[in-house]
This record gives C-alpha cells, sequence and structure tokens, in this order.
C-alpha cells in the first residue's frame, strides 16, 4: 500500500450483541486499512464476525465502540448530504441473489430506481440506456434480453450478476462482497469472479470481499491482501501470495492444509494437521489468551491460554497473532544478529 490516506480504516472496532442477559461479543478490536483500488478478502469459518465486519464497513451497522474512517473521515459524526454521500460511496452485494432481488421487480425496474432516487437520470429514455449499459457491464447480454426481466426468469449466477449491477448504480468507489459465489453453481464462479476482477481494474474499484473458502481468497486477492478472522479478530494478515503459501497462524496452516488438491497424488501426499479440537468455542464463552488455543496442535500451557496475542512480524511477510509464531521469529533475528 501507499503512503497515501486510506479510502477506508477501521480502528478498534468491537460489536457486542445482546442475547437475554448474555453479551455476544462478534467483533474484538479490528483494525484494518483499505487503500483505494484495493482487494482485501476476509477469511474465515461461520461466526468469525467477517459479515458483521463488512455491514459495519458499508454503514448497515454502527459499532459498539471504535471508529470507521472513510477518506479520513469519522463516518459516526457524519450528517445529512455527507452521511448520503458516504451510503452511495460505499455498496454491498449480498450472498444469497434469491433473497436479495425484489421478485415483482424486473431488472429495469431494479436498476432505475436508485438512478432516479440519486439524480443519476433524468427520462425513462436515459434510464433505459444505462441499465443497459449496467448489464453489458456484468456480462448480462446481449442486455436487452435481460433488460425486461424478472428474477424468477434468471438462473441463480444471472441473479447475482443483476445484484453486482444494482451496486454499481450509483457510482460506489468499494463494494464489500458477503460470499458473492457460494450460492451459485461451482461451475460458474470462477466466470463470475473474473467479471469482478475486470470491474475492479475498469472502474479502478475497491473490493472488501468476504469468504469462508481460502481457494477462492487465494483466486480473488492473488494481487491484494488476506485477514484471516477467527472468533471476531484477525489472527493473520498479508499478501495473498504469502499468507497462502507461507501460513504463519496454526489456523491459517489448518485452513490451508484443509483445501482440496487438484492432483490426486499431491492430496494423497499432503500433509495434515490434526487439530485438539473440532469444536469451535461459543461466542458466549471465548477462550482466554489465544481464542484457538483449545484447538491448536502447538499450544504451550501457561502461555497460549493466559496472554493475548497481538499482531506482530513472524518469519513470513505476513503479520500473525500468535506467541509461538513470535517466539519463533525472535529466535530467527536474534540468531541472524549472531550471525551478523
Amino acid at each position: 500500500m501507499s503512503n497515501r490516506l486510506p479510502l477506508l480504516s477501521l480502528q478498534h472496532i468491537h460489536k457486542y450483541f445482546k442475547a437475554g442477559r448474555n453479551t455476544i461479543r462478534v467483533l474484538q478490536d479490528i483494525s484494518l486499512d483499505v487503500g483505494q483500488g484495493e482487494i482485501v478478502c476476509l477469511v474465515g469459518e461461520s461466526g468469525c464476525g467477517k459479515t458483521t465486519t463488512g455491514k459495519i464497513i458499508a454503514g448497515l451497522i454502527a459499532p459498539t465502540s471504535g471508529k470507521v474512517f472513510f477518506e479520513g473521515n469519522d463516518v459516526s459524526k457524519l450528517r445529512g448530504e455527507a452521511f448520503r454521500a458516504y451510503r452511495r460511496a460505499v455498496q454491498i452485494v449480498h450472498q444469497d441473489p434469491y433473497a436479495s432481488l425484489n421478485p415483482t421487480h424486473t431488472l429495469y425496474r431494479m436498476l432505475s430506481f436508485p438512478l432516479f432516487r440519486h439524480r443519476l437520470v433524468h427520462s425513462r429514455a436515459e434510464a433505459r440506456v444505462r441499465v443497459l449499459e449496467l448489464l453489458r457491464l456484468v456480462d448480462l447480454t446481449p442486455p436487452e434480453d435481460f433488460i425486461d426481466k424478472f428474477p424468477h426468469q434468471l438462473s441463480g449466477g444471472q441473479r447475482q450478476r443483476a445484484s453486482i449491477a444494482r451496486a454499481l448504480t450509483v457510482n460506489p468507489r468499494l463494494i464489500v462482497a458477503d460470499e458473492p459465489v457460494s450460492m451459485v453453481d461451482v461451475s460458474i464462479r470462477v466466470s463470475l469472479l473474473n467479471t469482478l476482477l475486470d470491474l475492479q481494474r475498469r472502474l479502478n474499484l475497491t473490493f472488501v470481499f468476504i469468504t469462508h473458502d481460502l481457494a477462492v481468497a487465494r483466486y480473488f486477492a492473488w494481487e491484494g491482501r488476506i485477514a484471516v478472522m477467527y472468533l471476531g479478530r484477525i489472527v493473520e494478515i498479508g499478501s495473498a501470495p504469502d499468507v497462502t503459501a507461507q501460513p504463519q497462524h496454526p489456523y491459517t496452516r489448518a485452513l490451508i492444509a484443509s483445501l482440496p488438491e487438484p492432483d490426486p497424488e499431491l492430496t494423497r501426499h499432503k500433509k495434515r494437521i490434526s487439530l485438539r479440537s473440532e469444536d469451535i468455542p461459543s461466542l458466549l464463552r471465548i477462550p482466554s489468551g489465544c481464542a484457538f488455543h483449545p484447538r491448536c496442535p502447538w499450544h504451550v500451557p501457561s502461555v497460549c491460554d493466559v496472554a493475548l496475542p497481538e499482531l506482530a512480524p513472524t518469519q513470513g511477510r505476513s503479520l500473525a497473532a500468535c506467541h509461538v509464531t513470535a517466539q519463533t521469529a525472535y529466535h530467527a533475528q536474534a540468531l541472524s544478529a549472531q550471525k551478523a
């Protein structure tokens, strides 16, 4: 990333929800900068806080504590037109294309409404031309065949492309894509990802891409960064090649080890990681110290279960929140200094 002010900055974000008398700590101390035109993937198991982070970024919910800055402005202090401009600049593509589109509206009506609402067009003829352009952008071609169709007349992949077109109507700067390919056929996932990448390059869009699939994150963010989340915290962050080729946090290593390989020979000889437990701890009872320690095969008693690790440099080029990798990096640096 450059030294310029980041487009988006999350600073010490916490988000708690009440469930009766219980407090659910969904996000804990999330800090993340995202530059203009950058791709950042949030990866982790269900319940780790990825979608909640995305909703906070999009302004759909407010954090319990912490600050969100967009173009250097504190979002919590934006009012009136300034807040509306921020909401236009940050759009979200939801996971389920079947639930996110109004079944009673044609694509023209669906895509033209925000154009009229924000006065981006001034006539039906102008709106129709712009909607055709949007459909062409997301590869719903020829657009004339789709513009007057209802959602039930589209396949799952086509619906998701329509959802992406809707997000583009107000010329956003940043798109939060929440599991955008998880509910479409496997055969068209790469095509949809390529469409998003093409839009990112052509329109200089910034993406916060949410997925549970590290293979999808590796493909989509190969020139960007991956942030691995576990129980409401970022436990590792770095460039996609670094995180996937040289994972430093034990949780990231376990995710990488679980990825299927296209070559059966590689699958047979792939090193397996045996976790101490397959059960994910409840958000109502997050373990002390490192939250991953009850499952971690490299757990160090009286260290990992006591002290909370901070994101720190490792032997690789990513940052990881792990006592073991931090200690290994320290000894490697000390050894290097002795040799020098």
